[in-house]
Formats: C-alpha cells, sequence, structure tokens
C-alpha cells in the first residue's frame, strides 16, 4: 500500500481549482486522487470541458498521482419511485462516466441510493435497470483516445432513509442481479465506507466483527470486488442509520478498528478515501498523517479542542493508500 490522497472541496467545481488541487495534492505528499468533476448538488453540468483538463492530467501524471477517482453527484438516486429524479440520474451518471478518462480518472464512484419506501427489492430492480442503461450510454459517448473507460464503483449506505446497500446480502443481491445482466468485476466494483458500516451496524471498534463481515463479502461477492475504501470515523450511534464522520481516531470506531482496516491484507489492493472535518482549513494534512499513523500501527496523537468546533467546513475527499 501508499499513503494518502487529497481532493478539491466538495462544494466548488474542480474547474475552478484544478491546479490549487494538484498543488495542494503535491503538498501534503498525496499519493492518490479524487474529485468531483461538477458542483456534486446541483443538477446543472457545465457545459464545456474545463481547458484545464490536459494541464490537470499531465500534472498528476508527472506526479504519479494515481488511482484519480471521481465522487459522482450527491443527486444521483437510481432506485427510487421517482421517474424524473430516475431519467436525469441516469443521465448525469452517465456523463460522469464518460467524462472521467478527460481527468485520468479510472474509478466513477456514486452512492447506491434509496428505494424511497418502494422496498428493497423494487429498489434494487430499479438500480439494476438503471446501473445497465447509463453503462451503455457511457460506453457509446466514452472518448477513450483520453484513456480507458471507468469503472462504475458502488458505496455501502449507512442505510438512513430507505439507503440500499447496508448488509452482505442486499450488496450481493446486487451483484448477483447485475451478474445475470452481463454485467460483472470488469465493469463495475464496490467501495465499503466504515462509518457507513458503523451506522448500518457493523461494530466497526472489533477487529472480530470485521473480520466476520470481510469474510462474508468475501464469500458472497469476493474481495477483489472491493476497489475503494472510504475510511472515516464517525459521531453516529452504532447501527443509527446516520452518517456524521469524524477525525481518524477521534470518533466512536477509534484507532483499533480504522488501524485494522488499514492494515487488512485482503484490502491491500484498494485505495482508502478519507472524508474527514476542516479539509479545507488545514486538516486534510492532519489526517493524512493520521492515516499514516495507523497504516504503520503507531499511537496517534491527541487533536486539540478547536478540532472538533468547526464549522460549516466543507466535506472534500482525501484517500489513504
Amino acid at each position: 500500500g501508499g499513503d494518502t490522497a487529497y481532493s478539491d472541496r466538495a462544494h466548488l467545481p474542480l474547474a475552478r481549482g484544478m491546479r490549487k488541487t494538484v498543488d495542494r495534492a503535491v503538498a501534503i505528499g498525496a499519493e492518490a486522487l479524487q474529485i468531483f468533476a461538477d458542483n456534486p448538488t446541483a443538477w446543472r453540468r457545465r457545459a464545456e470541458p474545463s481547458p484545464e483538463l490536459a494541464d490537470f492530467r499531465s500534472r498528476l501524471a508527472e506526479r504519479d498521482i494515481q488511482p484519480i477517482a471521481i465522487h459522482a453527484s450527491y443527486l444521483v438516486n437510481l432506485p427510487g419511485p421517482d421517474a424524473a429524479t430516475y431519467a436525469r440520474s441516469v443521465a448525469m451518471l452517465a456523463r460522469e462516466l464518460a467524462g472521467a478518462p478527460a481527468f485520468g480518472a479510472s474509478l466513477v464512484n456514486v452512492h447506491i441510493g434509496s428505494h424511497r419506501g418502494s422496498g428493497v427489492d423494487v429498489g434494487i430492480d430499479r438500480l439494476v435497470d438503471g446501473i445497465v442503461t447509463v453503462l451503455a450510454q457511457a460506453r457509446g459517448a466514452t472518448d477513450e483516445t483520453l484513456g480507458p473507460p471507468a469503472m462504475l464503483v458502488l458505496e455501502n449506505s449507512a442505510g438512513g432513509g430507505g439507503g440500499l446497500g447496508t448488509t452482505v446480502d442486499e450488496l450481493a443481491a446486487i451483484a448477483e442481479r447485475l451478474a445475470a445482466r452481463g454485467i460483472g468485476a470488469r465493469d463495475l466494483g464496490f467501495c465499503l465506507d466504515t462509518a457507513h458500516l458503523w451506522g448500518a451496524g457493523v461494530d466497526m471498534r472489533d477487529p472480530m466483527a470485521i473480520d466476520a463481515f470481510l469474510a462474508e463479502f468475501d464469500d458472497r461477492i469476493g474481495l477483489e470486488r472491493i476497489v475503494l475504501l472510504h475510511l472515516n470515523d464517525t459521531r453516529s450511534e452504532l447501527g443509527s442509520r446516520t452518517d456524521r464522520h469524524e477525525h481518524l481516531g477521534a470518533g466512536r470506531i477509534g484507532p483499533i478498528g480504522l488501524g485494522h482496516v488499514v492494515r487488512h491484507p485482503g484490502l491491500a489492493h484498494a485505495p482508502a478515501i478519507i472524508e474527514t472535518p476542516g479539509m479545507d482549513v488545514g486538516y486534510d494534512k492532519v489526517n493524512l498523517a493520521r492515516a499514516r499513523a495507523l497504516l504503520r500501527d503507531r499511537p496517534l496523537k491527541p487533536l486539540p479542542r478547536e478540532a472538533f468546533e468547526l464549522a460549516g467546513s466543507a466535506r472534500s475527499r482525501i484517500a489513504a493508500r
């Protein structure tokens, strides 16, 4: 494994600060990068690609920062019953996938989404239909002269509001129904978020509980299908179906559980993205150092009180490994 990666602020389109993003990644010693390709909280997309894209790709390549992952818009929701949202989600996600090579990105991570009360089985069927359509549209629109097509990555849910993908059963059902439609490991991977697992009821403090979850995932789906980790601590209660991130090792999961995840041999192939507070005010570097300490099984330094009093910090993306 390597170390940790940095991304742009969540609520600023990347086109406004591509050079700044790469410079910051280099400054903190990042080795991988996750970005938002556009505003993650709006349906409207920029009309034309940024003229900075070629320079962005070349600067990342010069510094051997890889992989590059795009986090899809938060608005995408394929499992829900609303026809308009479904259609807009398909179009937006297909565009994110098709545009990924222009950023040098090999992964596009998306929240699995919510069935919005329609039920797990109905939601999974709608999700699978959407993914089949998204991949077909993206393949037809991808400019492979810029790079190979990106892989679509589904992120597990904490389960709030009808979120799908909270258990191995649900994740396996999604994988099985996609396989029946001809979509397998070459086209689609999974992202596991430690804070989401905790919110869904997996006791991430306990190495034995972590091992049991991963053993079941390996048996039903395969650990090789995990192509991305979101390494986050949490303020939420265990099994609360909520998702409130905290500095690494300073939340309810703590350093023992998070350390077990980053050092787990079955996950050594997967870059681990960190989504921690205060990344826009310097805590990207702090949490990067904490991720590296966890990776090397070293004790974490105490954080100052002001680290827990941050208000209005943009949710940004960092990666570890």
